[in-house]
């Protein structure tokens, strides 16, 4: 059993400058492409569940996936509730077997995060596990626009709800299928001037590769949510195991196809924040 909690896998990479993967899982599929791409690099990495994954499959069999999965590589594993909106949300998840919450109280006024993200806090850390909150917003590439996060509420929700990990809106943006972000590379350090808490990147897709690295190598940054440019690997395997074969119905087998693909895209990802000042 390597489960792991996300405090486990963040701290050791806060003091020693690099980062861990939270990589967004749909499915079997992806998630054991990511655990495989773990095993094989020999690093950490968070296997989330996001709303659109929870609409899809309920939180009792993720939780049993992930766990299962966690079971079968040496390398720790962290299973996280990413963006969980109410607190049921949250208390499924952790009856689920989930070592992770993140509440996302990031729309709700200051004053009504804070009060909320604590109270999952408290139950997150009742059953010894981490939880991730959010200030500021970090908005959607054609969608919600981001609200940048400030230093003092960054420091004031930290203090005052007792968090693991804090996501930070400094320049990214979910759903971005290029890596096109401008983050603001002192807004970072600015804001971590203010707290210790290891800083979260969600829209970890849209960051380039060498700004992650630099993130990662250089301040509190050490967490990256990688979903969309995983996503799109995982599209393209299928559709070309698809088109190969235009009679071929079988799904296991269509399927199956994705999984090599989407864990030979994983692994340079792993390895490129696990390993922040390599080439």
């Amino acid at each position: 059993m390597t489960l792991a909690t996300l405090a486990e896998v963040l701290q050791p990479a806060r003091a020693d400058g690099f980062a861990v993967a939270g990589l967004v899982c749909l499915g079997w599929e992806d998630a054991r492409a990511y655990v495989e791409a773990a095993e094989a690099e020999g690093v950490a990495t968070i296997l989330q569940a996001g709303p659109t994954c929870r609409a899809h499959t309920p939180l009792p069999i993720l939780g049993k996936m992930f766990r299962h999965l966690a079971e079968s590589v040496s390398v720790p594993i962290v299973v996280h509730l990413d963006h969980g909106y109410t607190r049921d949300e949250c208390a499924e998840a952790l009856d689920a077997g989930f070592t992770s919450l993140m509440y996302d109280g990031s729309r709700k006024p200051l004053e009504e995060n804070i009060a909320e993200t604590a109270e999952i806090v408290r139950l997150a850390h009742t059953a010894g596990i981490s939880c991730e909150g959010e200030v500021g917003f970090v908005g959607y590439a054609e969608g919600e626009a981001s609200a940048r996060t400030a230093p003092a509420d960054a420091a004031r929700f930290a203090t005052e709800t007792g968090v693991d990990a804090l996501a930070v809106s400094i320049g990214n943006v979910h759903l971005q299928q290029t890596q096109a972000a401008e983050i603001d590379f002192a807004a970072v350090q600015s804001i971590e001037a203010e707290t210790p808490v290891p800083l979260v990147i969600h829209g970890g897709s849209g960051v380039p590769t060498k700004m992650r690295q630099r993130l990662a190598a250089t301040t509190s940054v050490c967490k990256f949510n990688i979903g969309t440019e995983l996503r799109m690997a995982f599209g393209n395997a299928l559709r070309k195991a698809v088109m190969a074969d235009p009679d071929r119905f079988d799904r296991v087998a269509i399927l199956k196809e994705t999984i090599g693909p989407v864990r030979d895209a994983a692994r340079p990802i792993l390895r490129t924040l696990a390993h922040p000042g390599a080439a």
